[in-house]
């Protein structure tokens, strides 16, 4: 197999506000967060809720902090998260099931950890990665290497004080993040929110996610996430329908990670799997997405591992492993677009 790397310590070129985190210059976004007081009432309307997150997240941007308000922006964060459950509308398949009493279309009601460690197997700036590994997902990728987990109930329901035990516990281990992913982490944001709630470490957010979230979703990541490590599949919406049965595909991502380009102080560790005979459909135009709009430094890794897992063998196209010709070829793509920030193999 070919392995074409780029040198990792261009990460901190791309990665300044998460490297500030890990050598105690900055705190994670949540902790600043929590530092901004808003007064709530649980039942108030959802619609006044929402004002007043608008009014938090300026406030936060000012940097208009205060030591341990009564109630903080990631409790409102947080109540509003568990609202949306009622009439899902969290990732953008909206199925809009009331997920308190029933299994959405990601199939999660109540989230469940499938499995939690330190991860050494993550880009180099990431390890060790505490990694949460959650049940369910809203896409049906044909060639999931985590289909065990993605399209099935498993794992067990944990409570969020537990899980920020367990949090606090790994970053004590050498933990350099708290790394959420799936399976999919979108539906879990009510408890992934709750549980920052009770985690005081320092410790960076990472946002391990497929970027389907809805436009919600994203405001309430604002302010929380401090790297989305995101997956950008698809370079057009008939192969994200073939091969991960997602509509709008391209226009729901990109926008997602335009949003996100304006979060307070995030940062992104972009993942790009190439496929199979989706060099040119899929491959180029995604890289070229990501240099024209996000910027030729941001961190980019462009991934060899694929293998026809799960249901991919019922694709002839796509049912095997890459040939070294077609590594060659991306590795071309990454130097013609001076992505200089890029992990390529």
């Amino acid at each position: 197999m070919v392995m074409w790397f780029r040198d990792p310590g261009r990460a901190e070129d791309a990665l300044p506000h998460y490297f500030s985190i890990l050598e105690g210059e900055e705190a994670p976004n949540f902790l600043n967060a929590k530092k901004i007081g808003v007064n709530f009432r649980r039942k108030q309307p959802l619609e006044e809720l929402w004002k007043l997150h608008r009014e938090g997240m300026e406030r936060l941007r000012e940097n208009d902090l205060e030591e341990k308000p009564e109630k903080n922006l990631l409790d409102l964060k947080a109540t509003i998260a568990n609202k949306l459950l009622e009439s899902c509308t969290l990732c953008e398949i909206k199925c809009r099931v009331n997920r308190k009493e029933s299994i959405g279309y990601c199939r999660v009601k109540e989230s469940l950890v499938a499995s939690d460690f330190l991860h050494y197997g993550e880009e180099p700036e990431l390890v060790p990665s505490y990694t949460v590994f959650f049940s369910g997902c809203n896409f049906r990728c044909v060639f999931c290497q985590n289909w065990d987990i993605s399209q099935y109930r498993v794992g067990v329901e944990l409570p969020p004080e537990f899980m920020a035990i367990k949090i606090e516990e790994a970053f004590k281990r050498g933990a350099k993040n708290v790394n959420f992913v799936g399976g999919e982490p979108t539906p879990n944001l009510p408890f992934i929110l709750e549980t920052l709630r009770h985690v005081s470490a320092p410790i960076p957010v990472v946002w391990n996610s497929n970027m389907y979230m809805s436009e919600e979703a994203m405001a309430l990541l604002d302010g929380v996430v401090d790297v989305y490590l995101g997956d950008f599949k698809w370079g057009n919406d008939d192969c994200a329908i073939r091969y991960s049965r997602v509509p709008f595909y391209r226009e729901i991502v990109t926008r997602n990670f335009l949003l996100a380009k304006g979060h307070y102080r995030a940062e992104f560790l972009i993942r790009h799997l190439v496929v199979p005979n989706h060099l040119e459909c899929c491959t180029r135009p995604v890289l070229e997405w990501i240099a024209g709009n996000l910027g030729k430094r941001v961190r980019v890794n462009v991934m060899f591992q694929y293998r026809p897992e799960y249901r991919a063998m019922g694709y002839d196209e796509i049912a095997r492993t890459l040939e070294g010709e077609e590594m060659e070829k991306a590795a071309r793509i990454v130097e013609e677009l001076g992505l200089r920030n890029a992990l390529v193999g």
